[in-house]
């Protein structure tokens, strides 16, 4: 390799794609997009080399809470600046960071009245982890790498509880709003802080410009928004609003030059989980208790992820673009499956086996009647990564062709 100059990815404007990765939030799920990562970065490098990686190969790459997490993990630059972490480290790392992120009772059977108790008393008095260990293990993985030291674009949403309302953390505004060049840490921290399981994060960035103080009061990600896809797509408008020169003008027309993938942490529907009898019985604690979960934040992070689901689907089908669009989703999870943070070996695992059938299984797409996913009897999603990674890397040698800054003879 010659250089970081012939690794990163050229701007879009010499090549015929936008290429965006995008990662739901879902805490200890987040190793179900994790193993579709891993499948994709091995088909990458079957074509270009064992260097490759999936940093290489996206314009945007944007994850809520745990995603967000991933997002790092995947663009942070080590001492040689390229990514810190390989798409195969991610399960491993999930599987020994979990089970201390989110300590596990050693007491009794997990369905005893005194746990519930239990349970109960700490959703009234105080989040259900501290975070220390999380906070503690980002910051010395991240260290004091800030937004900007990423190796693509990222965008992640926090959403702040003082002024209520979504801050997006992207590399395109931290270029002008240097206030929001916070350090990645901070950022990973603030989009997994999940009310009721950890607490929320404060911290300041000043801009070294005009000395100005901005003060942040964050939770997760998945209030403003578990599926990120549509705001990777929003910050790319808006660049080329604006007249970027690493994007080409776009007309609405144009809109099937994106291409994206977007991973889902799982899902519960084809279980049915809740019925409105019973919650109509509900009060406080029962909306943050409930079947072992907390229903409450259950049902707008599953909600707010459809949606998004919908709305890109029923563009790019109005614009017959729906090749260039791949959710990866997977509904069927059991209950224990489905929690944000049930960290046992046995439940860690079987998420790792939870992406593994998902590869196998058919591309779905949202009906867009009904608004469920129904399979596609084209390809597996499997199938389908390995089309999407043929793109990528002819869109990457195709800007390195065209680009005048990339040395034409060097490959990942």
């Amino acid at each position: 390799m010659e250089g970081t100059d012939n690794v990163l990815l050229q701007p879009p404007t010499f090549g015929n794609l936008i290429t965006v990765l995008s990662i739901d939030g879902g805490g200890i799920r987040g190793l179900i997009p994790g193993t579709i990562i891993n499948f994709l970065e091995s088909e990458l490098q079957k074509l270009d080399g064992e260097d490759a990686r999936i940093a290489d190969y996206f314009d945007v790459i944007a994850g809520t809470s745990t995603g967000g997490l991933v997002t790092a993990m995947l663009t942070c630059p080590d001492e040689n600046s390229r990514p810190m972490f390989a798409a195969k480290d991610i399960k491993d790392f999930y599987l020994k960071q979990c089970p201390k992120i989110f300590p596990q009772p050693s007491f009794g059977c997990g369905c005893s009245l005194f746990t519930q108790v239990k349970k109960m008393i700490k959703a009234l008095t105080g989040p259900k982890y501290d975070g220390k260990y999380l906070h503690g293990l980002v910051k010395e993985l991240l260290g004091n790498r800030r937004l900007h030291h990423t190796l693509t674009n990222v965008v992640i949403p926090t959403f702040d509880i003082k002024t209520f309302q979504p801050t997006i953390f992207s590399s395109f505004e931290a270029k002008k709003n240097h206030s929001l060049d916070a350090l990645l840490s901070d950022i990973c921290i603030a989009t997994s802080a999940a009310p009721t399981y950890l607490p929320a994060h404060y911290f300041e960035t000043k801009d070294e410009q005009t000395g100005e103080v901005r003060e942040f009061n964050l939770i997760d990600g998945g209030v403003a928004a578990n599926n990120p896809a549509l705001i990777a797509i929003s910050e790319v408008t808006k660049e080329i609003v604006k007249g970027s020169p690493d994007f080409f003008p776009i007309k609405p027309t144009d809109y099937g030059r994106f291409l994206l993938i977007s991973l889902g942490t799982g899902s519960p529907k084809a279980q049915e989980k809740y019925k409105a009898t019973e919650a109509a019985k509900w009060g406080l604690l029962g909306w943050l208790t409930s079947g072992g979960s907390t229903p409450v934040i259950d049902a707008f992070s599953h909600a707010s992820a459809d949606m998004v689901d919908l709305h890109i689907s029923v563009v790019l089908q109005a614009l017959h673009s729906e090749n260039n669009y791949l959710r990866i989703q997977d509904d069927t999870l059991s209950r224990e499956e489905c929690s944000v943070d049930i960290a046992t070996k046995t439940n860690l695992e079987d998420l790792v086996k939870v992406g593994q059938r998902l590869l196998k299984k058919p591309v779905s797409r949202v009906n867009l009647q009904s608004g469920l996913c129904e399979p596609s009897v084209k390809e597996t999603n499997e199938e389908a990564l390995a089309r999407f990674a043929k793109i990528l890397s002819q869109e990457n040698q195709l800007r390195r062709a065209r680009s005048p800054h990339a040395k034409k003879s060097c490959k990942v």
